[in-house]
């Protein structure tokens, strides 16, 4: 299968993020349906480093956040 390469794929910001584009992350849903893992980014620092996380691992990370299991900053 042909890799993709996350710095030119289409990044999603989080539904959860603020109006002043506060912490918040991006992650890369196609990448998923090509590779089978979720590469993840600070939306403030595009250019820095991607962490490529399992698509069970996302899943349980979105679940968490949802869940109200992380408190707000």
């Amino acid at each position: 299968m042909k890799e993709k390469d996350p710095a030119s794929t289409q990044w999603r910001k989080s539904s959860y993020s603020g109006p002043d584009g506060g912490q918040c992350v991006e992650w890369a849903p196609a990448y998923a349906s090509i590779q089978d893992f979720i590469p993840v980014r600070d939306s403030k620092a595009i250019d820095g480093p991607t962490v490529v996380v399992s698509l069970p691992a996302w899943a349980s990370f979105v679940s968490a956040v949802r869940g109200g299991q992380f408190p707000k900053a």
